[in-house]
């Protein structure tokens, strides 16, 4: 039994499974994150050197940078040589007990070390092992090392985004990262529902490349359809008129509109009624053919409001409307605080799961981990004696709160 479901606090859905994280940068910390927050044991093994993205900062907190801080609450760290056979062996037995394993290693790197997925498989039928990589393992692109932005670039998503006076862009945020540690987690939760019927684990595979190629969309539906690739266009949507930034006398205003019936509501409840039945914007497909005029329109209509009150009266009429606001807004307007979307424990503060479960609530049980901090912790639930703990950190087959640098 796990420290979650031993502890006697309020259980979140996932407590009782126990997760080795042997991830590190963004996509498999963001995945094993989701499943800690719903209670999962999430035990960290980050190697001598620990997870680079300590590194990545300033802004910091002590010695680890906010972007680490971002994606490792609730978990324990512990550092471990896995070069080394003593890491090893440590991590097999850790793999007793464990429900999941996951890693993002180079294809081929676990086969190295003997502890490929046919050794798992064999030692621990019931193992889930997934691995996030950046292309797979076969292909021409095989074992090719994957990084955000350069998954953006390679999958048409780059050339998607931006205006005709920008060129090209890259997304502002590691869009590819996310997702896959999104879809690692969907992944290990179908292989635990095909668990409890068959009894037995598998493994699994989520890549940045495909990723990249799934969420894609409509950019990859309409290309099989036309055959042509999508032009740049800026804020403003490929498939559907308004959709795009429009000024106001304040802020700018974000305006999606996802059908000819909400365009009419629009258009009454701005005063311009007529143009929900001018033959130029009546339809979609008619706003698409006459976008221009259609937001040289709109635009004089919204400069002669406030964002804030006009966005509102929209919202409560239940049209997709919203200012367009920075990040320090975003976290603190009132919706935000409402909802309790922020989460604080003692230094830290973050953004809480946006899974809502109405029995089983996430909770922030544990502060982002120190480099190595619970290896005397996490070693004695395996049965490992102070002394042996001691002599593998001596070794160093076991890391002490010093990492190499």
């Amino acid at each position: 039994m796990t420290e979650a479901a031993s502890s006697g606090a309020a259980l979140g859905a996932m407590s009782g499974l126990r997760v080795i994280d042997l991830t590190r940068v963004l996509g498999g910390p963001y995945c094993t994150q989701i499943l800690a927050d719903h209670g999962a044991d999430v035990i960290k093994v980050e190697p001598p050197a620990g997870d680079e993205v300590r590194e990545w900062g300033p802004p910091f907190h002590e010695e680890d940078a906010a972007y680490f801080i971002g994606i490792n609450r609730n978990k324990r760290s512990i550092g471990l040589d896995l070069a080394s056979e003593g890491g090893r062996v440590v991590l097999l037995k850790m793999l007793e007990t464990a429900d999941v394993l996951i890693e993002n290693f180079k294809p081929g790197t676990l086969e190295k070390w003997g502890i490929g997925n046919d050794v798992l498989r064999e030692k621990f039928p019931r193992l889930v092992h997934c691995r996030i990589c950046g292309f797979g393992a076969d292909g021409p692109r095989g074992g090719n090392p994957g990084y955000d932005a350069i998954i953006q670039a390679m999958t048409g998503m780059i050339a998607a985004t931006g205006s005709v006076e920008s060129g090209p862009m890259r997304i502002g945020v590691p869009l590819v990262d996310i997702t896959t540690g999104l879809y690692a987690a969907i992944g290990i939760l179908m292989a635990l529902s095909e668990r409890q019927r068959s009894g037995k684990g598998q493994f699994l595979e989520t890549t940045l490349y495909e990723t990249g190629l799934a969420i894609m969309h409509p950019h990859t539906a309409n290309y099989f359809m036309h055959g042509k690739p999508p032009s740049l266009t800026g804020n403003e949507h490929p498939n559907l008129v308004p959709y795009a930034i429009f000024p106001t006398k304040t802020d700018n205003i974000f305006i999606g509109v996802g059908n000819d019936g909400t365009f009419r509501k629009l258009c009454k409840e701005i005063g311009k009624p007529e143009l929900g039945t001018d033959p130029r914007f009546a339809r979609n497909k008619d706003r698409i053919a006459n976008r221009e005029a259609l937001r040289a329109e709109l635009a004089a209509v919204f400069s002669q409001h406030e964002a804030e009150p006009l966005c509102n009266r929209l919202l409560a009429a239940g049209l997709p409307a919203g200012p367009v606001q920075k990040i320090d807004q975003a976290l603190t307007n009132a919706h935000t605080i409402a909802r309790g979307d922020i989460i604080e424990k003692d230094w830290y503060k973050g953004v809480a799961s946006p899974i809502r479960l109405d029995r089983s609530k996430p909770s922030l049980r544990r502060l982002p981990p120190k480099f190595s901090q619970h290896s005397q912790e996490v070693l004695g639930e395996f049965g490992y004696s102070k002394a042996d703990i001691d002599a593998m950190i001596a070794q160093g087959v076991v890391c002490g709160p010093e990492r190499k640098r």
